[in-house]
């Protein structure tokens, strides 16, 4: 066991001030930066991404790691949209990276954000904004003061690459589906070496789960053919069968180097529905009502076929909820020797 920690941090001179919503998505975090993010460069969400990569990934790694945040930590930034078609632009960031897409993030975002009045969109009960994966829709249900639910029609969605056989020393063979969802899964379904959820510990998961992705990142290169800098598989999919009666299915979507998502994943249940309408289990139209790792439930849906280049594709929405659950400021102080964060790993 050992401490990570980046050796050259990038945290500018100072002591920096972030305003925070902390809320949860079905059980996942969702940290909504409402203050302090940086000014970024670029004519579309997704340069600004590659912006921020470049210039304030420190930004990313002082909030979601720890000693101030953890190995689930999820959130997200608000920006003025770029496109007159949204009502705000959206900026993701885990302890994956800074993602094109995060489905759990735009629930929580759009929950928190209309609760406390950060977004006033131009027509009630939808908000459109500009994610770097592209336009996504969500429409929410208020009552009163508060947001119940809230439905995010996703970035269109398709099956990469079918069957790829990954042999992991010490497991044997798994065969993988890859899929797109706004960010790219490997899909594990029940095999001989995977026997599904049901049967494997939280700790098996963590173990196979960073091997499995190496070795896929080791074997193809996965890119959108829209837009190149989405590229690669950063999440793992475990399925299984469902154990809540309204669910078709259930899952275990990994991320960063230590996290199991608590929500059924949004990008993850657009992926997923992508590969089962690809291989003729879904159609437009049909619900999905996925499971997550400790029961909580998103209602997915099939709401139209697309294409991708040369891919068929869906484009799928996801329905969930979210609550606040703190009003956080943090500072990241130059002189702390921790100011960049760290991971053990």
């Amino acid at each position: 066991m050992g401490a990570w920690q980046e050796a050259d941090d990038g945290v500018p001179p100072g002591n920096h001030t972030f305003a925070c919503l902390d809320g949860h998505t079905c059980g996942n975090p969702v940290r909504l930066v409402i203050g302090g993010g940086p000014i970024l460069a670029g004519a579309t969400m997704s340069a600004r991404r590659q912006d921020f990569l470049a210039r304030f990934d420190w930004v990313r790694r002082a909030l979601m790691f720890e000693p101030r945040g953890h190995d689930l930590m999820s959130g997200a930034i608000l920006y003025p949209p770029l496109r007159p078609d949204c009502d705000a632009a959206i900026l993701f960031i885990e302890t994956t990276g800074c993602l094109p897409m995060c489905g759990h993030g735009t629930i929580g975002t759009v929950t928190m954000a209309l609760e406390h009045g950060l977004v006033t969109p131009r027509t009630e009960g939808e908000v459109a904004l500009d994610a770097p994966a592209g336009r996504v829709v969500a429409h929410y249900r208020r009552d009163g003061a508060h947001i119940d639910a809230v439905r995010v029609t996703n970035v269109a969605s398709y099956l990469a690459r079918e069957g790829l056989a990954v042999d992991l020393p010490g497991l044997g063979e798994l065969v993988v589906d890859i899929a797109y969802g706004g960010n790219f899964y490997a899909i594990v379904e029940p095999q001989p070496h995977y026997p599904g959820l049901d049967e494997v510990s939280v700790d098996w998961l963590l173990r196979w789960s960073p091997v499995l992705r190496r070795q896929i990142n080791q074997l193809v290169d996965i890119a959108h053919p829209g837009d190149t800098t989405i590229r690669g598989v950063t999440h793992v999919e475990w399925t299984g069968a469902p154990r809540h009666e309204r669910a078709h299915a259930r899952n275990a979507v990994f991320y960063g180097e230590r996290a199991l998502d608590r929500s059924p994943c949004g990008t993850g249940t657009s992926a997923r529905m992508a590969q089962l309408a690809a291989k003729g289990r879904l159609a437009a139209g049909d619900e999905f009502m996925h499971e997550s790792l400790i029961g909580t439930l998103f209602e997915g849906r099939v709401e139209a076929v697309a294409r991708i280049g040369d891919f068929a594709a869906i484009i799928p929405s996801v329905a969930g909820w979210a609550r606040l659950h703190a009003l956080t400021t943090i500072f990241v102080d130059a002189r702390d020797p921790l100011r960049g964060g760290f991971q053990v790993v």
